[in-house]
C-alpha cells in the first residue's frame, strides 16, 4: 500500500509541477523547505523525553494550538512539543507565535520522507489538528511505536459523503488512529459511521473557543489603535479575512455611509498575502484617502485616512479587538466561510455571508443565540452596518450575545488535554 501511494503521489506531482513552478515563480510560494518536505530532514530532536509533534496544516491550525500548548506548558512541562506546518503563511507565523518550540515543514506524504522525519523527532505522540489524515504519515508515526491522535476534530456532511465513497480505505485508516477527540456530537456521529471506532471517539468542544480573546483592553489590541490613530468616538468597521469580491463590497459600503457618520473607519485585512496588493489597487483607483498597516510605525497615523489595509500576517485575532461592527469574509464567495469567533468573543457585532460551510456548528450556534446575523450581498451589508450605526443598543446587544456565548463554550483545550495524557498513560502502561 504504501508504495502505491508513492507512486501515486508522484504521478500527480508530476501532473501537477506546472502550476507548482507557476505559484513559485510568479508569487514566490512553495520556495522554502523541500529538504524537508521531500526528504523528511526535520531537525533532529535531542533528549529522551515525552515528545508530541504536533502538525497543523495553515494559520488556523496554528492558531488553534495556542491555548493546548499553553496548557501543556503549565501542567505539563516535562513534555516536549514540535509543531509542524505545511504553508508558508503558516510556517511565518508558527516561527513568530512559538519562537520556544522546535517548527519546521511536514513532510509530504511519501513512505522515505515520513519515515525519515519521524526516525529525526522521535515522537510519543503525532497529534494531527482537525483532520489531517496522510496515510503514511499515520503509518510511519506507528511504525515507530508512537500513538497518532487527532484533536479538534470535525468532519462535514459534505466531507463526510466524500469519504463515504471509500469507506474501505479511511475506515482503515481510522482504526489506526488511538485517539480522535471531535468538536461535538455531530462530528463524532460521522466518525463512527465512517468507521472510527467508538471507544477511541471522545467529544471535548472546539479549542476555537479557548483561542478567542474576550478582553478588548489586551495590550495588543490597545497597541494596534494606537498606532492606527484610533479615537475613542470612532466606529471601526472591520472586514477580515476577505477574498474577492469582500474588499470592493466593504468599501462601497464604507463610501455610502461615511457622509452622514464621519466617525465611521474601516479597516480591511484580506484573508491572503496575495490579495494584499490586489486591495491596495482597489483603495488607489477609489480616490479614498487610505493607508497601510505596514506603513503606521514609518510613518504615524494620517487623520485623513479613514480607511486601514492590514498587508501583514497574523494581527487579525488583535485587529478584531479594535472593531465595533464586524464583518467576517470568505463568506460571499466559494471558500466556505473563516472563523468568526475571535469578533464575537471581542464583543462586536458580527456579520457574515451566507457561504460558511466550514463553520456551521460555530454560525448555528451564533444564530441561535442571537449573536450575529447572516448578510446575504452588498445590499444587506450595507443595511447591517447602517442598523448598527443608527441603533447602538442592537449592535451592544449582539456583541454581548456573542461574547456571553464564547465564554460558556471555552475549556476544550483542558478536555483535550486530559485525553492526550490518558494516551500517554496507555502507551506507557499507566
Amino acid at each position: 500500500m504504501p508504495y502505491l501511494l508513492d507512486l501515486l503521489y508522484l504521478v500527480l506531482l508530476i501532473l501537477t509541477a506546472p502550476y507548482w513552478l507557476w505559484q513559485a515563480w510568479s508569487k514566490g510560494k512553495y520556495r522554502s523547505g523541500w529538504g524537508e518536505k521531500l526528504f523528511g530532514r526535520a531537525p533532529v530532536r535531542s533528549g529522551e523525553g515525552t515528545c508530541l509533534w504536533f502538525h497543523a496544516v495553515s494559520v488556523g491550525e496554528v492558531n488553534l494550538l495556542a491555548p493546548l500548548l499553553a496548557q501543556i506548558a503549565q501542567r505539563r512541562p516535562d513534555w516536549t512539543c514540535v509543531i509542524s506546518t505545511t504553508t508558508a503563511t503558516g510556517m511565518a507565523l508558527a516561527r513568530r507565535k512559538y519562537a520556544g518550540y522546535t517548527v519546521f515543514y511536514c513532510p509530504l506524504d511519501f513512505s522515505w520522507a515520513t519515515a525519515a522525519a519521524v526516525r529525526r523527532i522521535r515522537p510519543d505522540v503525532l497529534v494531527l489538528a482537525e483532520l489531517e489524515l496522510w496515510p503514511n504519515l499515520v503509518r510511519a508515526a506507528r511504525r515507530s511505536g508512537a500513538a497518532v491522535a487527532v484533536i479538534n476534530g470535525r468532519l462535514s456532511e459534505k466531507s463526510y459523503r466524500g469519504y463515504a465513497r471509500a469507506r474501505w480505505f479511511f475506515a482503515r485508516l481510522l482504526r489506526q488512529i488511538d485517539l480522535i477527540a471531535v468538536q461535538d456530537a455531530g462530528y463524532r456521529a460521522r466518525f463512527e459511521a465512517l468507521g472510527a471506532p467508538p471507544d477511541r471517539l471522545v467529544v471535548t468542544g472546539s479549542m476555537k473557543y479557548d483561542g478567542a480573546q474576550t478582553d478588548r483592553n489586551n495590550p495588543q489590541s490597545r497597541r494596534l489603535a494606537a498606532l492606527a490613530g484610533f479615537a475613542e468616538d470612532d466606529i471601526v468597521f472591520l472586514a477580515g479575512s476577505t477574498q474577492d469580491p469582500e474588499e470592493a463590497i466593504a468599501l462601497d459600503v464604507f463610501q455610502t455611509l461615511r457622509s452622514q457618520w464621519p466617525r465611521l473607519r474601516l479597516v480591511i485585512v484580506p484573508r491572503h498575502p496575495e490579495r494584499f496588493e490586489a486591495a491596495a489597487r482597489l483603495l488607489e483607483q477609489s480616490g479614498a484617502a487610505w493607508q497601510r498597516r505596514s506603513k503606521l510605525e514609518e510613518e504615524g497615523p494620517r487623520p485623513e485616512a479613514r480607511i486601514l489595509l492590514v498587508d501583514t500576517i497574523g494581527e487579525l485575532g488583535a485587529w478584531w479587538g479594535t472593531a465595533d461592527i464586524a464583518f467576517v469574509g470568505g463568506s460571499m464567495g466559494s471558500r466556505g466561510g473563516q472563523n468568526m469567533i475571535e469578533p464575537a468573543g471581542y464583543g462586536a457585532a458580527v456579520c457574515f455571508g451566507p457561504n460558511t460551510r466550514n463553520f456551521r456548528d460555530i454560525v448555528s450556534a451564533l444564530l441561535e443565540a442571537e449573536a450575529a446575523e447572516v448578510v446575504a450581498d452588498r445590499h444587506e451589508l450595507l443595511a447591517f452596518v447602517r442598523r448598527c450605526l443608527t441603533d447602538p443598543d442592537y449592535a451592544a446587544r449582539l456583541g454581548r450575545n456573542a461574547r456571553q456565548l464564547v465564554v460558556s463554550q471555552q475549556g476544550a483545550a483542558a478536555r483535550t488535554l486530559v485525553a492526550l495524557e490518558g494516551l500517554l498513560a496507555k502507551r506507557h502502561g499507566g
